[in-house]
């Protein structure tokens, strides 16, 4: 509690003297989370936030205020977080499972309020103070329902950020600015052999770590340096096994359970190397070395890590050749039929505005117009080829597994031409800001309002956008009837 009060002034120095009664209360002898403890005593909230920014609420029966679930700490609570979550679920029926903490506050309080607490005679309590520590999270896509707690809770709201009933909470969330998608906050990474081997991690067996004892990917959780979670997972192999992968690329984002019970996505990525494991400093756990798939059973590892690792296997064969780029294809089309040009392209949608680039006026197609992020299918899958360019061209990290198919295009620009198929998708979540990567290709980044789109657009992305905007799933282009 020390601990996270002194992180929590650090960030807030002004408070000081505000949380002077806090800083009292934990220098006493008594348990400053115990009911008993005056003038006052600490509680712990929950800030829970939906998919569009809102704040969950609940009515209290006692006191027939709407706030944040929340409640005493109690003796089965681990640490503050333990007892927020707990209150959450006890008040909402929302598990922890379904939380997400978020990389701006982590598992430290977005505010720590103070606030004066009647006397209740039936509770033989006078008049004292609660230092309510508030910590927020992310609710996931796929929750349950609310249930309430019916003996002390009337009923339950979403309320915008900005009608969000305590004023410190209000300033802090909109100084957050805890919007937008979901993002991971921990990366890890799938190194490969080429040849079915996989590099592991033997971690070590001690209480309160994530998987102890089991093999398991190399990485970590970000740090405030980190720009970018490629950034994390490079500093991350580097400061665990002294190891440096070039040409780490963006794979999946994976899912699993905290120490703590919430959930934590975790941005993967992929690369290959053969080198030694008995050469590289282990700086944690216990081992570093080569697994193959057939051991994997046989190993202590969570059933996660293991599916994760077969689907890999999967994907990327010991000879690779089905699913490596190639500029040629040997087999020729079938009789009566014409090879098509597949493009891919990313419709990133934040606050009701799309995310266009200006391309280099000496491109030589569409030159100075704008564009939605896009490129050309080498011998891979479509999804595979937007995570490829938009990490290429704009330094975004996306998931195949977050895109979705919204529209496509079929159109061929002049009689003769070789006819195209343009995919475009959505996601659901993505890392990073859009930065100039291919300056030869794309001059700028910037957000439009899909209302309001420039007018030297690319006439087939125009198309695509409004036939999105209209839940058409399908346009043709330069084609006679």
């Amino acid at each position: 509690m020390r601990s996270t009060v002194g992180e929590y002034l650090a960030r807030h120095a002004g408070e000081r003297d505000t949380l002077s009664g806090l800083l009292a209360a934990l220098d006493a002898e008594a348990d400053p989370t115990s009911r008993a403890a005056l003038p006052g005593h600490i509680t712990c909230s929950g800030v829970v936030i939906d998919a569009v920014g809102r704040v969950l609420h609940i009515e209290h029966k006692a006191s027939g205020l709407l706030l944040t679930p929340g409640g005493h700490v109690e003796a089965g609570d681990d640490t503050l977080l333990a007892a927020a979550l707990r209150e959450i679920a006890e008040e909402t029926g929302i598990p922890s499972s379904c939380l997400v903490l978020t990389p701006e506050f982590g598992r430290g309080p977005i505010d720590i309020d103070v606030h004066g607490i009647e006397a209740n005679g039936l509770k033989g309590e006078g008049p004292h103070q609660h230092y309510d520590f508030r910590f927020v999270f992310r609710l996931a896509a796929e929750s349950p329902d609310l249930t309430l707690q019916e003996e002390e809770v009337a009923g339950a709201v979403w309320l915008p950020q900005d009608g969000v009933r305590s004023p410190t909470l209000r300033a802090k969330l909109r100084d957050a600015a805890l919007e937008g998608p979901i993002t991971p906050v921990n990366a890890s990474a799938v190194i490969h052999d080429g040849q079915g081997r996989y590099l592991l991690h033997l971690r070590d067996v001690k209480p309160g770590i994530w998987a102890p004892g089991c093999w398991d990917l190399l990485g970590g959780g970000r740090e405030p340096d980190d720009a970018t979670l490629l950034d994390t997972v490079v500093r991350e192999l580097r400061e665990e096994a002294d190891l440096e992968i070039p040409g780490l690329r963006p794979y999946a984002i994976k899912h699993v359970t905290g120490t703590d019970g919430t959930l934590v996505p975790v941005q993967l990525f992929t690369g290959e190397w053969n080198g030694d494991p008995g050469t590289l400093t282990v700086a944690e756990g216990q081992l570093l070395a080569w697994r193959s798939l057939e051991q994997l059973p046989y190993l202590t590892m969570l059933p996660s890590t293991r599916k994760l690792l077969e689907r890999h296997a999967f994907e990327h064969p010991a000879d690779d050749t089905a699913h490596r780029p190639v500029k040629t294809v040997t087999a020729a089309a079938p009789p009566g039929t014409e090879p098509h040009i597949v493009g891919v392209h990313l419709v990133l949608e934040q606050d009701g505005k799309v995310l266009l680039g200006r391309r280099h006026p000496d491109s030589a197609y569409a030159g100075g117009m704008w564009h939605v992020l896009a490129g050309h299918c080498e011998y891979e899958a479509a999804t595979a080829c937007l995570v490829r360019e938009a990490h290429e061209e704009a330094g975004l990290v996306l998931s195949a597994d977050d895109l979705t198919l919204v529209h496509m295009v079929h159109a061929v620009d002049r009689p003769g031409d070789r006819p195209r198929i343009q995919l475009f998708f959505r996601t659901r979540a993505w890392e990073g800001t859009p930065e100039l990567r291919e300056p030869d290709k794309t001059v700028a980044w910037q957000y439009w309002d899909i209302d309001d789109l420039p007018d030297a657009l690319v006439p087939y992305t125009r198309a695509a956008i409004e036939g999105i905007q209209a839940g058409r799933p399908y346009t043709e282009m330069g084609w006679s009837r």
